[in-house]
């Protein structure tokens, strides 16, 4: 399987723990690696037989901004649900598997410098179904 690897992709949002980490908010950082098909466009050059990875770093930029979840384990799985069942049909076949790396670079813990990183796998072949389903 192909894969697709998008990292860098920095955005400030409102999940933890701490009520002021809801209110205040920090900046998180995202990796994602996408596995897919790449046989198609490797061949035809045409964006629209591609995932376009724009919508992707768009749509994981929205959560990071809009989410209040308390974890960072809920934040990366609605990442990866996401990137695996989007709600445009047109991006929907695309993703087989997405590997999420959701890093806290400064998470407000006493004495501590480094940062906090979640790391998850999910796969359509193991989930099946969209989750809001």
């Amino acid at each position: 399987m192909d894969r697709i690897q998008l990292s860098g992709i920095r955005c400030y949002g409102y999940t933890g723990a701490l009520p002021e980490e809801q209110v205040l908010g920090q900046w998180f950082e995202v990796e994602l690696i996408l596995w897919l098909d790449l046989t198609l466009p490797g061949q035809s050059d045409r964006l629209s037989d591609t995932l376009d990875y724009r919508t992707v770093i768009a749509t994981v930029q929205v959560l990071v901004r809009t989410s209040k979840f308390t974890l960072l384990e809920r934040l990366a799985t609605a990442i990866a649900d996401a990137v695996l069942y989007p709600t445009s049909p047109s991006e929907s076949a695309s993703v087989q598997q997405v590997q999420v790396r959701l890093s806290k670079p400064a998470a407000p813990i006493p004495d501590f410098g480094g940062a906090i990183i979640i790391d998850i796998t999910r796969s359509r072949a193991t989930l099946n179904k969209s989750p809001t389903e």
